[in-house]
């Protein structure tokens, strides 16, 4: 005898149409482009704000002069570009290449801190330096991880113009801040004389060292100091 059909239920539930998740629906995502866009901006603000550590970083090398807290590398950063802006329209060359070279030479201190010549000499830190730029312009957009990485390349070749006059101006704002140390009372400091003046290149850098031998430091402003009765 022929056994009567019976419809199975299916072991596999429907899904329910209506069933929320998690997921957005496609008119409220934005755009990619406009996703890629914001993921850049990030990128950008990271970058500034990791730049913005170096207004903590002290320049370690004046430790060893007995200066318990020296500038910050910003501090030495923004004082070199003025100086570059200077040496650069004196020498007849790109203001604008040697002002970003200055700007950003140190920045790879923001992750491997400021290490004094004393440490150069147990540490190769020049490899340290290369590999941390390269990863802190990872991300950022194109243009500018392009310009900072050609600018950054022509700095450690020292073949440009623009290039030597850039080391000029890091090279003498280290020996301003000597001078300024060693005429606030700190005579180790004058150590710094010695060797640094050899590796300037340029005419205007070697005569506003040889003119800062004799210059009072504070004379500047004692000319615009205004005392009245």
């Amino acid at each position: 005898m022929q056994r009567p059909f019976y419809a199975m239920k299916s072991s596999v539930k429907r899904i329910n149409k209506t069933h929320k998740t998690n997921r957005e629906p496609p008119g409220d995502r934005p755009p990619c482009g406009v996703r890629e866009k914001t993921q850049e901006l990030k990128y950008a603000l990271n970058f500034f704000a990791e730049a913005g550590l170096l207004k903590r970083i002290k320049r370690s090398g004046w430790w060893v002069a007995g200066i318990e807290n020296p500038e910050t590398v910003a501090e030495h950063s923004f004082r070199c570009a003025l100086i570059g802006f200077y040496l650069a329209h004196c020498e007849g060359v790109d203001p604008y290449q040697v002002v970003t070279m200055t700007l950003f030479n140190d920045i790879h201190e923001a992750r491997i801190n400021d290490l004094h010549k004393m440490g150069h000499y147990y540490i190769e830190f020049r490899q340290a330096e290369q590999k941390v730029f390269v990863d802190q312009l990872r991300y950022l957009n194109s243009k500018v991880k392009g310009e900072l990485s050609r600018l950054r390349a022509s700095y450690d070749s020292q073949e440009s113009v623009e290039s030597i006059v850039a080391r000029d101006a890091d090279i003498l704002e280290c020996l301003i801040q000597a001078k300024e140390y060693f005429d606030n009372g700190y005579p180790v400091a004058k150590t710094f004389f010695k060797r640094a003046p050899d590796h300037l290149k340029t005419k205007t850098a070697k005569e506003l060292w040889q003119t800062a031998l004799k210059w009072d430091s504070h004379a500047w402003w004692q000319e615009v100091v205004k005392f009245e009765r």
